[in-house]
């Protein structure tokens, strides 16, 4: 979320701005309509409010005095309905104008070149050379489907479309690549190995931009979940209800606490597009030590998205999947160290490819083409010999205060002493499926073995092929 100073005091030249980099328009006319009469009401609000502490401290001294109240009483009781319609507007408002300031994307860094999309955006560099092969070159799809290793028609059966099974040796590669990576940013690069939540709430989504924007990326869990009593009195006490949940004994009734986990409305929980939106959203609502700054952690897990804007790309094979594994990496910076941060992220993940010996390339993508948390954001793309192309399979951003500002997410300044925005920033460490297809393609030979690159044959038991 943008800084809302500029929402309120510059929105001309913000829209200006958000139309020119991200071609996103900014209704200016409607956010200005909705500040003026909150500032109208919040005044006419809190006007109400003093009189209603003044006319409550009169009322005190007069009963102390054993005085009559009733006038003073009619005077609270005509202008108290005028207050609570004036809180009631005032919210739903606020409530407006925040929906706005969700659905805004972040601002561009200044180093990012302008573009409208992935023409737009600017190679840095290449690393490797692309192998020449002495015969016919097969896709991962092919080289899978005749060995059994991957099975797209019983993940149909069982899922639908876009789901794979892997079996045999090629689900073990599959396995050792995500364990390299996870060891390599561990031992090496000094990222903490967290295991989190596949399943997250709407608020943690809300934190890293996913809602409400995206929503329709995302995979609800729109079931019921078990709950027991004591979680129904908590959801109650969160949300300052009352309930009464025994019998005339005292004891609970098991009727009562039926009836009302029934009538409880809980927010859906989200499977996790990525690692990303847990791992961040950590550091919610927290204020941290600057000495726990850098804050860098990873994660393996799966992954689930929707791919609602993707139709009829990549439906063949393993490349664009409902169900995928990636290792992210996630960092909560200090805001001077971010830009630093960000090229050290990308960094380790450019060691996972280069330690596998995959050819890829380094982009930088120009404000058209970025996410939408993001303000800056580099693409490593990885050679695939069957499509004589390269494909993206890391994406290393820095969001800067923008997911932060939603979280809440501060550290305390030393110089200062007080509370500041942190700088959040992500990264893929990289995708495990994209990783598997580059090292079938890459390392593929002529009877359809493969290869296992040297620096995997540890978590293979020693074997230097699968066939």
């Amino acid at each position: 979320m943008l800084d809302p100073v500029l929402l309120r005091n510059q929105p001309d030249v913000l829209a200006a701005r958000l139309k020119e980099t991200r071609g996103y328009d900014l209704d200016v006319a409607v956010l200005q309509q909705w500040e003026s009469e909150r500032k109208q009401l919040q005044v006419r609000t809190q006007e109400l409010q003093n009189l209603r502490n003044t006319k409550s401290k009169q009322i005190g001294m007069l009963k102390a005095k054993g005085e009559d109240v009733s006038a003073v009483m009619a005077e609270v009781a005509g202008f108290g309905d005028e207050l609570k319609a004036s809180e009631t507007r005032l919210d739903e408002i606020k409530q407006a104008i925040e929906a706005i300031a969700a659905g805004i994307p972040n601002l561009p860094h200044e180093s990012v070149p302008p573009g409208e999309d992935e023409a737009g955006n600017v190679e840095q560099h290449r690393w490797g050379t692309p192998r020449v092969f002495d015969f016919e070159v097969k896709d991962h799809v092919e080289l899978g489907e005749r060995n059994g290793w991957l099975d797209g028609e019983t993940a149909a059966k069982l899922s639908g479309a876009r789901f794979t099974v892997l079996r045999g040796q090629l689900a073990r590669l599959h396995r050792a690549l995500a364990q390299f990576m996870l060891d390599l940013h561990t031992d090496t690069h000094g990222y903490e190995e967290t295991n989190v939540p596949l399943l997250v709430n709407a608020e943690s989504m809300r934190g890293t931009g996913q809602l409400p924007k995206f929503e329709e990326d995302l995979f609800a869990a729109t079931g019921s979940f078990e709950l027991t009593t004591r979680d129904l009195i908590l959801n109650f006490v969160a949300n300052n209800r009352t309930i009464d949940l025994k019998d005339e004994n005292g004891a609970f009734d098991s009727e009562k606490i039926s009836c009302a986990i029934r009538n409880l409305k809980l927010e859906p929980r989200f499977l996790i597009p990525t690692s990303e939106v847990p791992l961040t959203n950590i550091v919610r609502d927290e204020i941290l030590d600057a000495e726990r700054l850098p804050l860098r952690m990873t994660a393996h897990s799966m992954c689930f998205r929707a791919e609602a804007g993707s139709a009829g790309r990549d439906t063949r094979g393993f490349i664009r999947q409902h169900q995928f594994e990636k290792v992210e990496l996630v960092t909560i910076a200090k805001p001077e160290e971010s830009d630093a941060e960000h090229e050290r992220m990308t960094r380790c993940a450019e060691t996972v490819l280069e330690k596998l010996g995959l050819p890829y390339r380094k982009v930088l993508l120009c404000t058209g083409d970025m996410g939408f948390s993001a303000q800056k954001t580099y693409d490593l793309e990885v050679w695939l010999p069957a499509q004589n192309t390269y494909r993206e399979i890391s994406s290393c951003s820095n969001c800067g205060d923008f997911q932060a500002r939603r979280m809440q997410a501060r550290w305390r300044n030393p110089a200062t002493g007080k509370p500041e925005l942190v700088h959040t920033l992500n990264g893929s460490g990289v995708a495990v499926g994209r990783a598997l297809i580059a090292v079938m393609e890459n390392y593929q030979n002529a009877d359809g073995s493969i290869t296992v690159p040297e620096v995997l044959r540890g978590y293979m038991g020693g074997l230097d092929k699968i066939a």
